[in-house]
């Protein structure tokens, strides 16, 4: 399994690189937003990845809502990606704005959405096929309405599969660090967000998770993947590396 994610995020807003920063979650390794308390992106020592993205329209905080980043510590304090996801389904879905989730093991991948829309009350649960697929501020793949998935999963999908043991994201690296678009597109049809109005791309991860072994390989740009070197995460147990 392999996982390729640039957070895209208002410069300003204080975070911390991946670490162990929750007491009360000790198994989880991940990024803070020094704002909100939570994550967008984290790993746990059972080899189970979540992240957190805000659907089309969305972005901020709300009155009345709880943080969109505590969800991927709700779903990392669980052992596979199925009983992860599945808890997420059993949240009241108003409790947060409108979001997207995955959630992946060595096993499979989930995609979690939450959209608000009349007559829902929790998120849904959709098993990801396999192959290589993009998410964004839209549904899974959906190149209809989102110029990002257009031009840059066919991108992803001609490139070379990268070889995590043996530290070649290549490929991979360059594909995140892509501020091109189409050329009808706005800015949000570009991988790499270039600073627009404060708002931009703040930092990249590439995440490998290898079968029977749940060897976990993370590396992490602190910053743009254009100008910021990927340096491997220490995830300090004994299952990962």
């Amino acid at each position: 399994m392999l996982i390729a994610a640039n957070r895209d995020e208002m410069a300003g807003r204080p975070w911390s690189p991946p670490g162990r920063h929750w007491p009360g979650h000790p198994g989880v390794i991940a990024g803070r937003d020094e704002e909100a308390g939570g994550t967008w992106l984290g790993v746990n020592d059972a080899g189970v990845v979540a992240a957190v993205l805000n659907r089309v329209g969305s972005l901020g905080p709300a009155g009345g809502k709880r943080t969109r980043g505590d969800l991927p510590l709700i779903a990392l304090d669980h052992q596979n990606a199925r009983d992860a996801a599945e808890a997420i389904t059993t949240l009241p879905g108003r409790d947060f704005r409108a979001f997207n989730m995955v959630i992946a093991d060595a096993s499979g991948a989930f995609w979690l959405r939450w959209t608000d829309r009349e007559g829902a009350s929790r998120p849904e649960m959709t098993l990801i096929p396999e192959g290589l697929h993009m998410l964004t501020a839209h549904d899974l793949d959906d190149s209809a309405a989102s110029p990002r998935v257009a031009r840059h999963l066919p991108l992803f999908r001609a490139a070379p599969v990268p070889s995590p043991e043996s530290g070649d994201w290549a490929s991979w690296e360059a594909r995140l660090a892509d501020p091109s678009r189409d050329s009808s597109a706005t800015e949000s049809g570009s991988l790499l967000i270039e600073d627009r109005g404060g708002f931009g791309t703040v930092s990249s991860s590439l995440i490998g998770l290898a079968g029977a072994t749940r060897r976990t390989i993370w590396r992490f740009a602190a910053g743009r993947p254009d100008k910021m070197s990927f340096r491997p995460v220490a995830l300090d147990t004994t299952d990962c590396v």
